[in-house]
């Protein structure tokens, strides 16, 4: 079970994501090269880059006015007599909104959200249902909008993660949510929600706001968290995209066969393309969806399934009321075929837009984001599946793949500040390969050695990004399961921390100020609570610090609001804010030279500044390294 059952909910609204982007650049780790125009506004075009487009952003994730939109039980739909179609879907009541960050300044593609209370609530605002969204990050990011450019803004992803720790109300009048807490167990849900849209547009009242719309349904305790057991759809690159721009216009999609129903559910949601920037599904034909049966070496038969029709997916409600999911009636000699055979999804003229890898296998890690300190143990869950099944006993490789990481390049507009990624690989001791379980569930398994200090600047003299981030990718060993186009964003994303201690025992402020100082540089929101890189300010809140401080890393008041903070450094600042000691003079900072300086010698040409104009995801996107190897 998960989100893609026939016992289900949809809802549909906005985010908020005021997230900070000063950390966006790795020149502004630097401590000794700061300026105080990095925490400004940028300029058109990013001339001068300053501290790219929201430097006073705090990192807040928030949903906005999401009201369920339909619901179904596996008999079918509910209708108006059950009050879930009356109930919002809303963040926490009772703690402040959730945070959503980036991995690293050069793996700023996979945000995670920490911290978000997912409710169901009444109109009067009673709260009916209470869960804990599981940390997760986003993934399968796309250009969705047709609307050629837009950056940030024409960008589609979703996230996929569990509910724990449910509570809930009184629900005796809604059969709908008496049979999801019975699925439920009392245990967990799934959730899944697609985000496009956002508003770029500084002194817009939607600023950093964007469409959202979402599923919830049981979860299996034996099943992935972060992915659908199921059926996976893979699409063959386009050209001329920022993320990803599929050739047959669908994204990369999921569908999963309900026997109870009796149909294939089939996820849309991240896959349509829109006219414009969040705005209605377009147009692309009625969309076939069969199973294929080899005819021949370039062209298998389709076996047609079902259709979803343009004049559907295309009314103004239908993305709300569906958030994409589409469920086709199946027959049981259908069920049986689809069983052994691979599934695709064809356009008006018979040509294959996605499909299932020929074998039907697929492969991708549950968690794909890891956060690591030297001599941590890795213990990464690598799930298997064919035809929606879990493939046991399969050997999978695992292999660096550094090359949807974004390291500076050493060109205008970031000229002086080229941190690489991705070594050395001491640090990641993989494994070559693992075998799959039972459940189809392969193990990486290693101990994080130290990366160093390959990040900071001026040859390692001055303060820089913390340890080093990697890129892995498993894969099947055997080549033929893994025939077919490769979802790029299939990988696990690894930052591991470098080895620190204090200088001094108990740590002075002189230690532990560099640490402070880089804050306070990269966060320009916080001088409006203290000054972290003042001695006097930060040991006037030491209390307030070390309960910031001292919260896990789920928690929305967790500090940093980054979650890059290595705990070796996190137990230094500890240890200083419960004896705050001055220790020797913190030298000023230098000044910084000339190619470090982003206003006049660091502004770029027209030429090269048009790759990075609309900052963000899409600046970062055009730093990958595979785009710099081409």
């Amino acid at each position: 079970m998960s989100y893609l059952s026939g016992l289900r909910l949809h809802f549909s609204g906005q985010f908020q994501t005021n997230v900070s982007t000063v950390n966006n650049d790795a020149a502004h780790f630097n401590n000794a090269a700061f300026k105080a125009e990095y925490q400004q506004m940028q300029g058109p075009n990013m001339s001068p880059p300053n501290g790219w487009f929201n430097p006073q952003g705090d990192g807040t994730f928030r949903l906005l006015g999401c009201r369920i939109t339909a619901a179904h039980l596996p008999s079918g739909e509910v209708t108006a007599t059950d009050p879930v179609l009356s109930y919002i879907v809303a963040d926490s009541d009772t703690a402040v909104p959730a945070k959503l960050v980036d991995l690293d300044p050069e793996q700023q593609l996979t945000s995670q959200i920490f911290g978000l209370s997912v409710r169901i609530a009444d109109a009067a605002g009673n709260t009916l249902m209470r869960g804990d969204f599981e940390p997760s990050a986003f993934t399968d990011i796309w250009d969705r909008g047709l609307t050629p450019g837009g950056g940030d803004t024409n960008a589609g992803a979703y996230w996929q993660s569990v509910l724990t720790n449910l509570e809930w109300g009184d629900i005796d009048d809604s059969p709908f949510l008496s049979a999801l807490q019975a699925a439920a167990a009392a245990t967990m849900l799934s959730i899944k929600f697609n985000m496009d849209g956002i508003n770029l547009s500084f002194g817009s009242p939607d600023f950093m706001c964007g469409r959202l719309v979402g599923t919830i349904g049981p979860q299996s305790a034996s099943e992935p968290r972060h992915i659908v057991l199921g059926r996976h759809f893979m699409s063959s690159a386009g050209t001329n995209g920022n993320f990803f721009r599929p050739a047959g216009l669908l994204n990369f999609c999921c569908a999963r066969v309900d026997e109870q129903a009796e149909s294939l559910l089939l996820d849309l949601g991240n896959a349509l393309p829109t006219t414009i920037a969040g705005g209605p599904i377009a147009n692309i034909g009625d969309l076939t969806v069969g199973y294929l049966t080899p005819e021949g070496a370039d062209a298998p038969a389709v076996h047609a399934l079902g259709i979803v029709p343009a004049t559907i997916y295309t009314q103004p409600d239908w993305y709300a009321t569906t958030a994409g999911v589409v469920s086709l009636p199946l027959t049981a000699d259908q069920r049986a075929q689809v069983a052994e055979r691979p599934l695709a999804i064809v356009n008006t003229q018979n040509q294959v837009s996605t499909q299932e890898s020929p074998s039907g296998a697929y492969l991708r890690a549950d968690d794909f984001v890891y956060r690591l300190s030297p001599g941590d143990r890795v213990d990464a869950a690598v799930c298997a599946m064919r035809f929606g099944r879990p493939l046991a006993d399969t050997e999978v490789g695992f292999a660096i793949d550094n090359g949807q990481l974004q390291p500076t390049p050493d060109q205008p507009p970031f000229a002086g500040a080229s941190p690489p990624v991705g070594e050395p690989l001491s640090a990641v001791p993989i494994p070559a390969t693992a075998t799959t379980d039972a459940n189809g569930v392969a193990r990486l398994q290693f101990t994080c050695g130290d990366p160093g200090n390959v990040r900071w600047f001026n040859d390692g003299k001055d303060y820089g990004i913390d340890g080093q981030v990697y890129g892995v990718r498993p894969s099947f060993v055997d080549r033929s399961l893994a025939a077919g186009p490769v979802n790029q964003w299939d990988f696990i994303s690894f930052l591991i921390w470098s080895a620190w201690s204090a200088p001094h025992t108990p740590p002075t402020w002189a230690d532990v100020e560099p640490i402070f100082r880089q804050y306070a540089n990269l966060y320009p929101v916080m001088s409006r609570f203290l000054d972290l890189g003042g001695y006097a300010s930060v040991v006037g809140n030491a209390w307030l610090l070390r309960l910031a401080f001292g919260l896990p890393v789920d928690d929305p008041n967790h500090m940093p609001v980054t979650r890059d903070l290595s705990p070796a450094k996190r137990a230094a600042i500890m240890a200083f804010l419960a004896d705050p000691r001055e220790g020797d003079a913190v030298p000023a900072a230098p000044a910084p030279a000339a190619a470090q300086v982003h206003g006049e010698s660091r502004a770029p040409d027209a030429a090269a500044a048009s790759k990075y104009a609309q900052g963000g995801k899409t600046a970062a996107a055009a730093r990958r390294l595979v785009m710099q190897q081409h």
